[in-house]
């Protein structure tokens, strides 16, 4: 997939998105090498890779990707419809202030301009079984040690104050196979991440929203791509968003190395 183009006019204002004067990264491209590169250099072990997801209601297609699936990545357009859905459902919700083992997700607020990939990245590598193939000693099990304690202002604090995180996204989203657009465009796709939760939920990951937002109740034996965790996320956005395809997946799961 190629980066994200900006959009021909900006016509969003919601306070969801950091302001312009927040730091800013390269959009990263949704490409499952670069993004499966960008784990790796942070930390995640090489049994674990990005794949790309070629259908979400083709079971033979879904039966390329590795299972247990930990986490799945949808990117989509910020579209109209969806930020009106997002502004209604988030006006029900309280501000997120969760911190702690005891969380059922480890969730991070996006503060930087243009991190939704990163973000999303974080939100894949820091839940469920995945956390059991962060290797020790690396810069990803330093962040998610140190954010866990803290609440959620405190930990988007320590993201953009993070110049080795910075350093090794720059590296990675300058690699893609289509040019990077620069760090200060407005971009119109965003990445959500979906995990299983410590308490065996499914969870919709997504730093512009008020806080992680359980989806429903998944069986030990369901992963992000079962049928049921389907229904209960991403098919809701194909629902809604119908008339636009430029939506691709990518899900965490085993590598074919």
């Amino acid at each position: 997939m190629q980066h994200p183009k900006p959009p021909a006019s900006s016509t969003s204002t919601t306070s969801a998105d950091p302001p312009s004067t927040a730091p800013a990264f390269i959009p990263l491209e949704a490409n499952p090498d670069l993004l499966t590169a960008l784990l790796r250099q942070l930390g995640l072990s090489p049994a674990l890779a990005m794949h790309d997801v070629y259908s979400l209601t083709d079971p033979a297609l879904l039966s390329f990707i590795p299972r247990p699936a930990l986490a799945l990545l949808l990117v989509f357009p910020v579209s109209a419809a969806y930020e009106s859905h997002r502004l209604a459902e988030d006006s029900l919700q309280s501000e997120y202030s969760g911190r702690g083992e005891r969380e059922p997700v480890v969730w991070y607020r996006q503060t930087v301009r243009n991190a939704c990939g990163l973000i999303g990245l974080l939100h894949a590598a820091s839940n469920g079984e995945a956390r059991n193939f962060v290797q020790e000693g690396t810069l990803l099990e330093r962040l998610i040690k140190n954010a866990e304690p803290l609440g959620p202002v405190e930990r988007a604090r320590l993201i953009e104050t993070n110049e080795e995180l910075a350093r090794a996204h720059k590296s990675v989203a300058t690699q893609g196979d289509t040019t990077a657009p620069d760090a200060q465009d407005d971009v119109d796709l965003h990445y959500v991440c979906f995990v299983k939760g410590r308490d065996g939920a499914l969870w919709e990951m997504d730093g512009r929203r008020k806080g992680p937002l359980k989806r429903g109740e998944l069986e030990d034996s369901e992963d992000v791509l079962s049928e049921k965790a389907l229904a209960l996320g991403p098919l809701k956005f194909l629902e809604r968003e119908a008339a636009d395809l430029r939506f691709s997946c990518v899900a965490l799961a085993g590598s074919l190395e």
